[in-house]
C-alpha cells in the first residue's frame, strides 16, 4: 500500500484562524482518525495571519473516499460544519500527494501532543512540468535529502504528486499541478535561519545540485512557514 496525503491551505475570514483551530483541534481531529485517516499536522501559516494549514493522510488511494465518506456523511461534521465553513473564505487549495519513494513518507509519534510548541515547520514546493519528476525525485532522494540531514534540516517527508484521478469530487483538490515537497522541522525561527546560512556556505549545495534541480522546475520553489497548533504531531 501507499500512503496518499491531503496538503490543504484554507483562506479564513480576518480574525477567524483561532476559532477554527480550537474547533479543530477540540472536536474534529479523532473522529477523522477514527473514520480511517491520520491527521500527521495543522498549523497556522506564519506568514499570512488568515490561512490554516493541515495535512492529512490515508492507508491508500482506494480507501480515502470511503475514510472522508465516513467523517463528511457522519453526525460529528454534521454537528460542527456549519461552524467551521463560517471561519472560511476558500478550502479547495489542496494537494494531492504520495511519499517520493518507499521510505520518505512521515514516520510521527503514535501519542498525539496537547502542548502549544516553540518550533517551525517548513513545506518546500518544487513546481515541476507536467508527467516530468522522477528525475527530479530520485535525485533529491539520493543526493539532496541526506546533504540536508547533514547541515541539521533531515526531511521528514519527501512527497510528490498523487497522480490518480480524485475520487472523493465533494472535495475538489488542484488539477493539473505536478510538484515535488519536502518537509522539514526547527526548533525555532533562528535554527531554520542557521539552516540557510549553512545550506548557502555549501559548495555542494550551491555549486552541483542546486543548478541540477533548478533545470527540471517549471517556476520558482515555494515554502510555506508554519506554525504547530498544539495538538500536531509535527512539530
Amino acid at each position: 500500500m501507499t500512503e496518499v496525503l491531503e496538503l490543504r491551505q484554507y483562506t479564513l475570514h480576518p480574525g477567524k484562524r483561532d476559532v477554527l483551530i480550537d474547533l479543530f483541534d477540540r472536536q474534529l481531529v479523532e473522529p477523522q482518525e477514527a473514520a480511517g485517516m491520520r491527521i500527521h499536522g495543522q498549523f497556522r501559516d506564519i506568514d499570512d495571519e488568515d490561512r490554516f494549514v493541515w495535512l492529512r493522510g490515508f492507508p491508500d488511494l482506494a480507501t480515502r473516499a470511503e475514510a472522508l465518506a465516513a467523517f463528511y456523511d457522519g453526525p460529528v461534521w454534521r454537528a460542527h460544519r456549519e461552524a467551521a465553513n463560517a471561519t472560511m473564505i476558500d478550502s479547495d487549495d489542496v494537494l494531492l500527494l504520495r511519499p517520493a519513494a518507499e521510505d520518505t513518507g512521515f514516520d510521527l509519534p503514535a501519542t498525539r501532543p496537547d502542548a502549544e510548541p516553540s518550533a517551525l515547520v517548513t513545506v518546500t514546493l518544487y513546481h515541476l512540468p507536467p508527467r516530468a519528476g522522477d528525475e527530479f525525485a530520485e535525485l533529491f532522494v539520493r543526493e539532496v535529502r541526506p546533504l540536508l540531514a547533514d547541515l541539521g534540516a533531515p526531511p521528514l517527508a519527501c512527497l510528490r504528486t498523487e497522480p490518480s484521478e480524485n475520487d472523493y469530487p465533494a472535495l475538489p483538490v488542484r488539477t493539473g499541478e505536478n510538484v515535488f515537497a519536502w518537509v522539514a522541522a526547527y526548533a525555532d525561527h533562528d535554527a531554520h535561519l542557521e539552516h540557510i546560512r549553512k545550506l548557502g556556505r555549501s559548495t555542494r549545495w550551491t555549486h552541483d545540485l542546486l543548478p541540477l534541480l533548478t533545470k527540471h522546475l517549471a517556476r520558482g520553489p515555494e515554502q510555506l512557514h508554519l506554525a504547530p497548533t498544539a495538538r500536531s504531531r509535527l512539530r
